[in-house]
């Protein structure tokens, strides 16, 4: 009629066999075909009044890998990588041939910058961009003056 397991013994294996097959379900295998195949880069973002400083780290591209885009407002740091290597014996038989491809992306909101004053350099793996803000017209302050004027009053 009853188990000879006590009841919070069971509800403990119950309790452990949810949270195993949970596991099972959320691990990163249950993930793959969902995560994406670009890398990222490791980055600093700087901010002054005039300008923001980017520096990305990409060590071993050349700046013919690297594409900047700006499409308003995300700033786009694309680098692709496509690298093989073939080594061939004295017969010019093939003895080794390695592929290496890779997609590293980062993508930043920025809001009022001037898209045609951003500059880039590409110096010992670090990218550096420099993005201008916008220089914003600064408004008049309006004083308030008395109600003691020589015109009609308001009533």
């Amino acid at each position: 009629m009853f188990d000879l397991v006590p009841f919070g013994k069971r509800r403990d294996d119950a309790f452990g066999m949810l949270a195993k097959s949970l596991n099972e379900v959320f691990s990163d295998d249950f993930f793959a075909p969902m995560k994406s195949s670009t890398l990222s880069f490791r980055t600093d973002v700087r901010e002054s009044d005039q300008a923001y400083l980017i520096e990305a780290e990409l060590p071993g591209f050349k700046k013919e890998e690297i594409d900047i885009d700006y499409a308003n407002p995300y700033l786009t740091i694309k680098a692709v990588r496509k690298e093989e290597n073939t080594e061939e014996n004295s017969q010019h038989q093939l003895v080794r041939r390695e592929r290496r491809y890779g997609e590293y992306v980062r993508r930043f909101y920025v809001q009022d910058i001037s898209e045609e004053g951003i500059r880039a350099s590409l110096k010992d793996g670090l990218l550096t961009l420099e993005v201008p803000k916008h220089k914003h017209i600064q408004g008049k302050r309006i004083e308030i003056q008395d109600g003691n004027t020589s015109g009609g009053e308001l009533q």
